[in-house]
């Protein structure tokens, strides 16, 4: 008889805390922006405006009125988003967790506009809150371009610091051949296709050595590693 005493209470209390937690009123909405010390691209403010938007905001609510499944997919809808959790925390506040999408590489197109790619090769939009550094390309640039073969080569740059910070633009042109401009040197480069570029910057890399270091760094205008075998410098006239 004790035992189902004790089991009965059990049932009784547990029931009766949860109803009287459901009943209680949120005080507070937490947002966590996991890497906003790397970037600034989604602020708190951003966040609670967007819940209060659809209607979602839980502060003033029960508990049992709200619904944090809906604010998390109401927090995803921001495009600069890339995860977010929402849930409840012993003390009774309700908390969003979020981690912003990462771009690799700008885009200033002469026909899709600007836009970033991000680590996952996805097209995400521009932020009025921050900029990042991160390679810029400009021309006649499609998405399906900017998300594969520019995608592969702003990844080669950012693993490869050296040749990032050297280059200062990656201009595309109708043909989608590519020519560089560096930040050191009044000349571009033409790299041609994006075929086997890391052959071709390591064929510039000799001349380099070899060349500029040698006669000057403005006796050239360009500089083209478009043909096998070869590096073709067009004096100045």
């Amino acid at each position: 008889m004790v035992a189902v005493a004790v089991i009965g209470y059990l049932i009784f209390s547990v029931s009766y805390f949860r109803k009287s937690s459901r009943d209680n009123v949120c005080e507070r909405f937490e947002v966590i922006i996991k890497d906003s010390l790397h970037t600034r691209f989604v602020e708190t403010e951003d966040i609670v405006n967007l819940v209060k938007r659809y209607d979602l905001y839980p502060v003033g609510r029960k508990f049992s009125e709200i619904n944090t499944l809906a604010i998390r997919d109401t927090i995803l809808k921001n495009r600069l988003v890339k995860s977010a959790e929402v849930f409840t925390t012993a003390g009774g506040d309700i908390v969003a967790s979020i981690h912003q999408r990462e771009p690799v590489l700008r885009i200033i197109s002469d026909t899709k506009g600007s836009f970033y790619i991000d680590k996952d090769r996805q097209i995400m939009p521009l932020s009025s809150n921050f900029a990042v550094f991160v390679p810029i390309a400009t021309g006649v640039i499609d998405e399906e371009f900017s998300q594969n073969e520019l995608y592969d080569f702003a990844m080669f740059l950012h693993d490869h610091p050296d040749w990032d910070a050297w280059i200062e633009q990656i201009m595309v042109q109708e043909n989608e051949d590519v020519v560089l401009i560096p930040r050191a040197g009044d000349f571009r480069i033409i790299l041609g296709s994006l075929d086997d570029y890391p052959a071709k910057l390591a064929k510039f890399a000799i001349f380099v050595q070899e060349g500029l270091n040698v006669v000057g760094w403005n006796r050239y205008r360009e500089i083209n590693l478009k043909y096998d075998n070869q590096v073709v410098a067009t004096r100045r006239e």
